[in-house]
């Protein structure tokens, strides 16, 4: 069971539809994860629909049905995903809809050095936020940091830690540029995480600062 969530803000934005597609494959992803959080975003979409029923209907123009079968078909929609339902250890490290866009558990995934500390693969989104996989190993600490923008962190296996708390599976951590900070990993596993920014890091220290454009992050 999930114990960090995102904020509500970002609930009622999927929930509303207006989530940009990276910051939805997050929202989408934890809820796979987060009984409590799938609750709160079918209550909020019922509440909308509710809203719009009272709504007085307003006739359609004749492009109107193809722009929504285009919507449809883009990845931008991201669906949310169902509960899972296997025993532990049949799990797969990432569920829908997190799959959908790496197509492959995180074994067949081509990641990419990531300095000294883990590896990355970039997934590819077409909205202004930028959204990888983070695999950072066992015993390692990520250098200080804070943040130009938002970012979000979802744990998929392992945990970190941060002065902010321990994060396991299903957690995900909602920062902004008021935190500074610097996660470690368990000494006895890797961690392997979804991220999600809408802006580079601002690392405190000058060795990162230099790699960092080599590593878009």
């Amino acid at each position: 069971m999930a114990i960090y969530h995102p904020k509500l803000d970002l609930l009622m934005s999927y929930a509303a539809g207006s989530s940009g597609e990276s910051w939805g494959l997050a929202i989408a992803t934890h809820m796979a994860l987060c009984p409590d959080c799938r609750s709160i975003v079918s209550l909020a979409e019922e509440m909308g629909g509710s809203l719009l029923e009272d709504v007085a209907p307003e006739p359609m123009n004749s492009s109107s049905w193809e722009q929504l079968a285009s919507q449809l078909g883009s990845p931008e929609a991201v669906q949310i995903a169902s509960p899972e339902t296997a025993t532990p250890s049949a799990q797969p490290t990432f569920p829908e809809p997190l799959r959908r866009y790496v197509g492959n558990d995180a074994k067949d995934i081509p990641w990419k050095r990531l300095s000294g500390v883990g590896y990355q693969h970039l997934i590819p989104t077409r909205d202004l936020g930028q959204a990888r996989l983070l695999k950072i190993l066992a015993g390692r600490t990520i250098p200080q940091h804070g943040h130009r923008g938002r970012e979000l962190t979802l744990v998929l296996s392992g945990f970190f830690s941060d002065h902010l708390g321990e994060f396991t599976r299903g957690d995900l951590e909602d920062t902004d540029e008021d935190l500074i900070h610097q996660p470690a990993t368990s000494a006895h596993a890797d961690c392997i995480c979804l991220a999600v920014t809408d802006s580079p890091l601002r690392f405190t220290s000058l060795i990162p600062r230099l790699v960092q454009p080599f590593f878009r992050i």
